[in-house]
C-alpha cells in the first residue's frame, strides 16, 4: 500500500517542515550570528595571533606577522621552564604566589559565599534586601578604589597598625617585609633555610618554594575574598532557593540536624553551583592583576608578584611581547587542568571517568 503525505512517517522523513518551524534554524542563526563575528574579531583572532606571537622574538615595533620578525619556535616556553635565567626565576616566583594565592582564596570565597547565601536565605530573617545589597555591594565597587583605600589601611601609619598599638601589639610592616608566612612560622620554631631545602626545582630552592603567602599578599587575599563574595552568593542564593520544598520538610520529619541538612541534603543538591563557583574562582585566581598593579606591582621583592602582571610586565615593560604572551598562555593551561581537575573531584565517584588515565570506573 502506498504512503501518502498524510502518513506520519512519510511527514516526519520524506518533506522537510514549513511555516513558522521550518524556518526556526534560520531564525537562529540570524540571532546568534552578530555574537559569532564579535566574538571572533575580538577573541578568537586575537587568541591566535597572541599564540603566533609567543612562538616569535616580537618586541612590538613592527607587524608580528612580517618576515622581519623572527620564529623562535617553542623558545619561549622552555625558556620559562628549563633555561636558567632571571626569566624562569621570577616566573616561577610569580607561580609559586599564585598557588598559595589560590590555595587560600578559592575556598575562603567560596565558604564565605555559602555561608552568607544560607544566612540570607534563612526564612527567619528580617530585611533580606538590606543584607542582600549589603553583601553585595564590595563587588560592584571599583577594585583601583578598593585596593587604594586598603593601601592606607594597612600603612605602617594606617588604621590598622593604629588599632593594633591601641592593644599595645607592634603592627607589622604590611608592604615591606618579604618573608613568606611558612617561613615566619619556622623562624619560631628556629629553622632557618636548613640544608635539606636547598634542593633546587625549576630554578628555585625548596625553601623559596616553601615561603609561603607574604605579609602583603595576605592583605591582598583578604581584599579580594572580600569584594568577590558577594557576587557567588547571589550564585549560591539562586541555587537554594531553586531547591524543591519537599526536600527541607522531609530532612526536617527525618531528625537532622542542620549541619547534617546541609552536608548531606543541600550541597550535594546545589553542586552545579558550587562548580560554577569554584571554576570562576579559579579563573579569576590566577588572572589577577588590578589589585596587583596599585598594591605594590609585585613589591616586596616580587613576594606579590602574579603570572598575569608578570606578563603585562615582559610585553609592555621589556617590550618582550613573546615572552609574555608564552606565560599567558601557560596560565591558561593550568587554568584548563585545574578546571578539569576540580571537575573531576566533584563528580559522583559512580559517574567519575579517567582523569589523564587514573582513576574513574571502567
Amino acid at each position: 500500500m502506498a504512503r501518502t503525505d498524510h502518513d506520519p512517517k512519510v511527514r516526519r522523513w520524506g518533506r522537510k517542515p514549513s511555516g513558522i518551524r521550518g524556518n526556526e534554524g534560520t531564525a537562529g542563526w540570524i540571532f546568534v550570528t552578530p555574537m559569532i563575528v564579535i566574538l571572533g574579531l575580538f577573541l578568537a583572532i586575537p587568541v591566535v595571533m597572541a599564540f603566533w606571537v609567543s612562538l616569535t622574538s616580537w618586541q612590538g615595533n613592527t607587524n608580528p606577522f612580517s618576515s622581519a620578525v623572527p620564529f623562535v619556535g617553542v623558545e619561549n616556553y622552555t625558556d620559562l621552564f628549563a633555561k636558567d635565567s632571571l626569566t624562569r626565576s621570577t616566573f616561577m616566583q610569580s607561580i609559586g604566589n599564585t598557588f598559595y594565592y589560590v590555595l587560600l582564596v578559592v575556598p575562603l570565597q567560596t565558604a564565605l559565599a555559602l555561608g552568607l547565601a544560607l544566612l540570607v536565605n534563612n526564612k527567619m530573617l528580617k530585611a533580606k534586601g538590606f543584607f542582600r545589597t549589603a553583601f553585595y555591594f564590595p563587588s560592584v565597587t571599583s577594585s583601583i578604589a578598593i585596593a587604594t583605600v586598603f593601601l592606607f589601611l594597612f600603612s605602617n601609619t594606617g588604621a590598622v597598625n593604629a588599632f593594633l598599638k591601641f592593644f599595645h601589639i607592634d603592627g607589622p610592616s604590611w608592604f615591606s617585609d618579604s618573608r613568606g608566612l611558612l617561613h615566619l612560622i619556622f623562624g619560631a620554631f628556629g629553622v632557618d633555610n636548613p640544608g635539606w631545602a636547598q634542593t633546587e626545582i625549576l630554578g628555585r630552592s625548596l625553601w623559596d618554594w616553601l615561603a609561603g603567602p607574604s605579609v602583603a599578599l595576605c592583605v591582598i587575599i583578604i581584599l579580594v575574598v572580600w569584594t568577590t563574595s558577594g557576587t557567588f552568593m547571589l550564585m549560591f542564593i539562586a541555587a537554594l532557593q531553586d531547591l524543591p520544598v519537599e526536600v527541607d520538610e522531609a530532612a526536617a520529619l527525618d531528625g537532622t540536624s542542620g549541619w547534617q541538612k546541609l552536608r548531606y541534603v543541600t550541597i550535594p543538591m546545589i553542586k552545579p553551583a558550587l562548580f560554577l563557583v569554584i571554576t570562576l574562582g579559579l579563573i579569576g585566581t590566577w588572572q589577577v592583576f588590578d589589585q596587583i598593579y596599585v598594591m605594590g606591582k609585585g613589591s616586596p621583592a616580587g613576594t606579590t608578584l602574579t603570572p598575569a602582571y608578570l606578563s603585562y610586565q615582559q610585553s609592555f615593560g621589556n617590550f618582550q611581547f613573546g615572552s609574555g604572551s608564552a606565560m599567558a598562555f601557560v596560565v591558561f593551561v593550568i587554568i584548563v587542568i585545574l578546571t578539569r581537575l576540580q571537575r573531576w573531584v566533584l563528580t559522583d565517584k559512580d559517574e567519575r571517568k579517567p582523569f589523564l588515565g587514573i582513576g574513574g570506573n571502567k
